[in-house]
């Protein structure tokens, strides 16, 4: 790991790192179930409902710039779900297994704790098996399979649902 990274909120100069990350996922994974790149509308839009709701977008400088980030936002619009929130870690693909997912997931979970969150969900690609015990070290646990939920890369594709009371 890079000692000088640093985690911190997210600006609007970290928008295009953001976005170039979150593109490279949909292009190339299965961890975001969208088929088309995003554009900087979208992700100014999603930054700011994300600002605007009181809900944490943090990234991991390195080398001068955004490599990774992570938020979260409500699991469900209705009210009694206020108390839970389904996160996001990315890491730009030149950044992965260098810790800086750890340290944006323990910068989570602590935003949450601050907030009175009691629950954060993960939803995971099944064969995703990195994410998976990425998340089981920070104490998440499986409580949801859902099979062949989604589509892409022209195969079907189950969801693993993690959960972490606080």
């Amino acid at each position: 790991m890079n000692n000088d990274a640093i985690i911190r909120n997210a600006e609007i100069k970290d928008l295009p790192y953001i976005l170039d990350i979150m593109n490279e996922a949909i292009i190339n994974t299965t961890a975001i179930y969208d088929y088309h790149e995003r554009d900087e509308k979208y992700v100014q839009k999603w930054y700011q409902q994300l600002h605007e709701a009181g809900m944490p977008v943090i990234v991991c400088e390195a080398d001068g710039k955004c490599v990774a980030y992570g938020c979260y936002s409500r699991f469900r619009p209705k009210d009694g779900y206020r108390f839970c929130v389904e996160h996001s870690v990315y890491i730009h693909k030149d950044y992965r297994g260098k810790g800086y997912g750890a340290m944006l997931l323990s910068e989570l979970i602590i935003a949450a704790k601050q907030q009175k969150i009691h629950t954060m969900i993960a939803g995971i690609d099944a064969a995703n098996s990195i994410s998976i015990e990425f998340h089981k070290k920070f104490g998440f646990v499986e409580v949801g399979f859902l099979k062949e939920v989604g589509y892409k890369f022209d195969r079907w594709l189950d969801l693993i649902f993690m959960e972490k009371i606080l």
